[in-house]
């Protein structure tokens, strides 16, 4: 019945996953409007004409076929590689890492890029790849240098929030095509063993200072603590109905850095409650949700992999996010989906939800669109 009133091109649109995240964006705009002092500029505005401009993105990710995804996959990857080079020679720098691109129409984070972009090039690589070569170094080493070459970059910006979600979606990639359990088993021993050597030798002082705050952020409650304190303290003195809408005394009077970004979950808290936060993870789930399901009903190794490994992308996001202004997790550079106000955080998610919507397209479509 739908379909007979409504143009099929828009009938047959996913609303089950694009209103729910309508909602959400909404919402995330309501908070930035408020941390804003009561003023649609310079986030609200901004932050809701992304979200349509990068559905209409998603929207046109959707349409392409399995073949040009897979013709595309290297190509894609070696183009973020490159810019992620150009980032080191002549990348912007601010807050202390040299993470984006001056396009002069717009700033560029390419390693955002390269979160999708891992998945899209293992799931290309692991199609290829038969099934008797899994559990042969052939399913290893070159997945590793995909992945090693990308993460090094990143990294070295430094950007260890985003270095991780890039090598999570990879593992999870790996994983999923059936790399043998051992070798993550033996990746994680490895890992124990050098991890104290690294964290000594490699990690900047800022980023071993983010651990000692986690573990004890009260120990310098003015200095290297006072991130976390403060987003506990936002977050626990909303309690369950919250402060009421423009009342975060937190957020307004600058208690909360990064109020409308890293810490936006906080601030939101503050104003909404446990009921907002509630609202917030229930559509996280429902969309993620959407997402496992469109990758479990995937016709193709290919497709299953690709819309798994952006459906935990998305994934790594949330849960790294909330742990983090919880005092869960170490503090690190990774915003709430759909709710902190930055371009490329949007462009990213937009680019794993237009894919799945092509996966489940590809679904339906059948054996027309196998290769």
């Amino acid at each position: 019945m739908l379909r007979g009133t409504i143009p099929d091109p828009v009938a047959r649109q996913p609303w089950q996953v694009i209103l729910p995240l309508f909602a959400l964006t909404t919402f995330g705009a309501t908070v930035l409007y408020s941390a804003a002092g009561g003023s649609l500029r310079p986030w609200a505005l901004t932050h809701f004409l992304r979200f349509f401009v990068f559905l209409g993105m998603a929207v046109a990710i959707s349409r392409v076929r399995k073949e040009t995804f897979k013709s595309l996959a290297y190509p894609i990857y070696g183009v973020i590689v490159v810019l992620l080079v150009l980032v080191e020679l002549v990348g912007g720098i601010g807050g202390g890492s040299q993470r984006w691109l001056n396009l002069g129409f717009m700033t560029l984070q390419p390693s955002e890029l390269m979160k999708p972009g891992i998945v899209l090039v293992l799931a290309r690589f692991y199609d290829d790849l038969p099934a008797s070569m899994t559990a042969s170094w052939r399913a290893l080493i070159p997945a590793a240098t995909l992945l090693a070459v990308p993460a090094g970059l990143v990294i070295i910006q430094p950007d260890l929030g985003t270095g991780l979600a890039i090598t999570f979606g990879a593992t999870v990639v790996a994983f999923l095509a059936g790399v043998p359990l051992w070798w993550f088993i033996s990746a994680g021993a490895a890992l124990a063993v050098i991890a104290p050597v690294a964290f000594f030798t490699v990690l900047h002082d800022y980023q071993r200072q983010r651990v000692f705050v986690f573990l004890d952020p009260a120990k310098d409650p003015l200095g290297t603590g006072y991130h976390i304190l403060q987003s506990t303290i936002a977050i626990g003195s909303g309690g369950f109905f919250g402060k009421g809408f423009g009342n975060g005394s937190q957020s307004h009077l600058d208690y909360l850095p990064e109020a409308h970004t890293d810490f936006v979950f906080a601030t939101m808290s503050e104003e909404w409650g446990m009921l907002g936060g509630l609202f917030v993870i229930g559509v996280f789930a429902w969309v993620l949700n959407w997402a496992l399901r469109t990758a479990r009903g995937a016709s193709g190794r290919f497709d299953q992999l690709l819309a798994m490994g952006m459906a935990f992308t998305m994934f790594f996001y949330v849960c790294i996010n909330l742990m983090m202004v919880m005092g869960l997790a170490p503090v690190v550079g990774i915003p709430l989906p759909f709710m902190s106000h930055g371009g490329s955080s949007m462009m990213t998610n937009m680019i794993c939800v237009g894919t799945i919507m092509a996966v489940a397209n590809w679904s339906r479509e059948g054996p027309r669109s196998l290769s």
